[in-house]
C-alpha cells in the first residue's frame, strides 16, 4: 500500500493512542486509518472516553504540513480523497475515502484533532451540518475574544455572567432593551434621568 501524498513510500504497520492500528509513511509522517480499525477505536472511545472535554484553547500555533493542500487517492481503493475543513487558528483539512471509509491524516493533524476533542467525530466532519456548527461556534469565539480584548477580562467576564443569566430569564429580552436604550440616549446626550422617567 503506497503513500498517497509523497507517493515515494510504501506505508507500514504502526499504532497510535489508546491501540488504534494504523498505516505509516517513513517519508511524510502522513498516517492511513482503515475504516474497520476506526469504527473499532470508537467503540472503546465511546466506553470510556470523558463525555464533557474541557475547551480548549484554539490559538495554539500549528501548521499544516506542506502536503494538506495536495489531492490524493485512496490507497486501498484509488478512488480521490474528500476533504474535510478543520476550523483552526491555520485551518487544516482531514481527507476521508468515501467509498471504503478509510481516512488520512498528514503530519501532526491526528494529535490536533485529539488536543481539539475532534478525533472520534471524523465521519460528522465531513457533513455540512458539523462544519455549520463549527462557523457558528467560532464566530461566537472570536465575538468573545473581541469583548475581552476592548472591555479587558473583568468586565468582560461580568457581561458573559449577565448574558447567561438573562438568556433564561421570561424577560431577558426586556433587559437587553433597557440596556441599549441606555446606551443609545449616552450617544445621543439624553440625561440620565430622563431616560429613568421612559424606563417606568
Amino acid at each position: 500500500m503506497q503513500c498517497p501524498k509523497c507517493k515515494k513510500m510504501e506505508l507500514q504497520d504502526g499504532m497510535l493512542s489508546d491501540n488504534l492500528s494504523v498505516k505509516w509513511c517513513a517519508e511524510c509522517s502522513g498516517i492511513w486509518i482503515p475504516t474497520s480499525e476506526y469504527q473499532a477505536w470508537q467503540e472503546y472511545q465511546r466506553r470510556w472516553a470523558q463525555q464533557n472535554p474541557e475547551p480548549v484553547d484554539q490559538d495554539i500555533d500549528f501548521i499544516p504540513s506542506p502536503y494538506d493542500s495536495r489531492a490524493a487517492l485512496c490507497p486501498e481503493c484509488s478512488n480521490y480523497l474528500s476533504r474535510a475543513k478543520v476550523p483552526f487558528k491555520n485551518p487544516f483539512y482531514i481527507e476521508r475515502c468515501m467509498s471504503c471509509g478509510g481516512i488520512w491524516c498528514d503530519n501532526g493533524e491526528w494529535e490536533m484533532l485529539e488536543y481539539l476533542g475532534f478525533q472520534s467525530e471524523i465521519e460528522q466532519m465531513f457533513s455540512s451540518a458539523w462544519q455549520a456548527k463549527q462557523r457558528e461556534q467560532n464566530l461566537a469565539q472570536k465575538e468573545r475574544d473581541a469583548l475581552v480584548n476592548k472591555l479587558g477580562p473583568d468586565i468582560a467576564d461580568y457581561v458573559f455572567q449577565l448574558a447567561e443569566v438573562l438568556k433564561d430569564h421570561p424577560y431577558g429580552d426586556f433587559a437587553a432593551s433597557y440596556m441599549l436604550r441606555r446606551f443609545e440616549s449616552v450617544k445621543k446626550g439624553v440625561p440620565e434621568s430622563h431616560q429613568e422617567g421612559r424606563d417606568k
